[in-house]
């Protein structure tokens, strides 16, 4: 038996430092739309945004928590290392990035015929994966 899915999209949980620059990043940089906010147990405060129909929860503790997960993308270490959207303004989406100050670490490139990526940090060190297929 597999999962009996009621939805066709994921929701991802992003534990920031600071919800200023991760608002300015997903909401204003990547053009996520706000699907509201509000309190949390555990000392948080939720935001939700819009992608496509994935909704993406940046979540700030108060106090941050300490813990910081390995630098270096996908090669850093174990777990989760970083997300991916498709979208078919890779070379637009990955420059706006740059002229906002974000550290493109991987630029446009073609991984092979039909397929192009580029990676980008967002303000915690994340990396979000641009994909155009076709």
């Amino acid at each position: 038996m597999g999962i009996a899915l009621t939805k066709d999209s994921i929701d991802l949980g992003i534990v920031v430092t600071d919800i200023d620059a991760s608002l300015k990043f997903y909401r204003d940089t990547l053009g996520f739309k706000s699907a509201g906010d509000n309190p949390m147990p555990g000392g948080a405060h939720m935001w939700r945004l819009m992608c496509g129909t994935s909704m993406i929860k940046l979540l700030k503790f108060t106090p941050t928590p300490e813990a910081k997960p390995a630098k270096g993308g996908p090669g850093g270490g174990l777990g989760y290392r970083y997300w991916t959207i498709t979208v078919s303004n890779i070379q637009e989406i990955t420059d706006a990035c740059a002229a906002a100050g974000y550290k493109v670490r991987v630029p446009v490139t073609e991984l092979m015929p039909g397929t192009t990526i580029s990676m980008v940090e967002d303000p915690d060190g994340n990396w979000v994966e641009f994909l155009t297929r076709g």
